[in-house]
């Protein structure tokens, strides 16, 4: 893939590379290459219905109640909870050397991604703080994202 992003990681004397694998990537939760431009185009697609229709996108956007009558935190590929009175959706992933997240606000159509290049770090805690910035929001920035609850979240 020509011009693509390469991956690293921290190690003891600075960055070092740190790519995937011909078999890190055969699942559904890596080896895909994309753009800003592709991101763009995706997200609205994702507000206009042009990849689902709005009754499959509310399905995918609505948590689960589970058996013992809670509602759950996880739509169809989306963490969904109440950020101070609005829905946010998000998702976090990580592969060799890329960490990654996005936020979006479906209401206020506000959509923040951060992709990186280097393992580790906390890119959602980046993408919340802009979001909190163009929303006007006073919540603390450091307020956890729904992921971070669940026991294998790091």
């Amino acid at each position: 893939m020509p011009r693509r992003a390469f991956g690293y990681a921290v190690g003891p004397q600075g960055f070092i590379p740190r790519d995937q694998s011909n078999t890190s990537a055969v699942l559904g939760d890596g080896g895909i290459y994309t753009s800003v431009v592709d991101l763009v185009a995706w997200d609205r697609a994702l507000d206009s219905h042009g990849l689902v229709s709005a009754q499959t996108q509310t399905l995918a956007w609505t948590p689960p109640t589970l058996p013992d009558g809670k509602a759950g935190t996880y739509g169809f590929g989306w963490f969904v909870d109440d950020d101070g009175g609005r829905k946010r959706l998000s998702h976090h992933g990580e592969t060799c050397g890329f960490t990654n997240a996005i936020v979006k606000y479906p209401e206020q159509r506000l959509t923040v991604i951060v992709l990186t290049n280097r393992a580790g770090g906390e890119p959602w805690r980046l993408a919340q703080r802009i979001a909190d910035l163009w929303l006007g929001t006073s919540l603390p920035a450091s307020r956890p994202w729904p992921f971070e609850h669940m026991p294998n979240a790091h």
